[in-house]
């Protein structure tokens, strides 16, 4: 089964003092959300969180998923990139890189990534995007880039190493704007709170 990494170690500098990953999303927090549709399509879950003790641990203690503490995490995202993608054992060929903080990401949208890896097996990195084409999240990356995210410093993310995968990037896209609406900032909050209520 494919391993699928989440991304839950920030600090959500931006908001003010509340953690965005244990806000609520249809009734359960956020980074507990993005767990339970990554096990809907994956055994093998790993969410970096943290240096404990950190309520994150909480919310997300009975599901069947490794927390993965990152020492470093007050470097940045990277720390974070780097320590997940040395969990991954020799012989793993793809895994999966989800953000905590994309709200309104599907299994279903996770599938689609999976499914467009199978379909697409020459390609190095298979990557959501939203309906114009703007690549987003999740990502797969294949094993050939594993070694690239511990040469990763700082808080850029991995876009060097999408860079190195070249022309070798399938996008899937999805609905809307899903792939890539992130919630930084409680005005952020705000407005997607308002927008989903105006569809209801």
């Amino acid at each position: 089964m494919m391993p699928v990494l989440i991304l839950a170690a920030g600090a959500s500098t931006r908001m003010g003092g509340t953690d965005k990953l244990l806000l609520e999303v249809d009734g359960e927090a956020l980074v507990r959300r993005q767990a339970r549709i990554a096990l809907a399509v994956s055994d093998d879950v790993r969410i970096a969180l943290p240096p404990r003790p950190h309520p994150r641990y909480d919310v997300v203690a009975d599901l069947p998923v490794r927390t993965i503490e990152v020492a470093q995490a007050a470097e940045g995202m990277n720390a974070s990139l780097r320590t997940l993608f040395g969990t991954l054992e020799p012989g793993v060929t793809r895994a999966m890189l989800l953000l905590g903080d994309l709200p309104d990401l599907t299994e279903d949208d996770l599938r689609a990534v999976i499914d467009a890896s199978v379909a697409h097996p020459d390609a190095l990195i298979w990557r959501a995007a939203t309906t114009d084409g703007t690549g987003g999240h999740p990502m797969i990356f294949a094993a050939p880039l594993f070694a690239a995210f511990q040469d990763l410093v700082g808080d850029g993310g991995g876009q060097s190493v999408v860079a190195r995968a070249g022309d070798a990037v399938h996008l899937v896209r999805l609905d809307d704007d899903r792939a890539r609406n992130d919630l930084d900032t409680p005005e952020d909050w705000a407005a997607w709170r308002a927008a989903r209520a105006s569809k209801t």
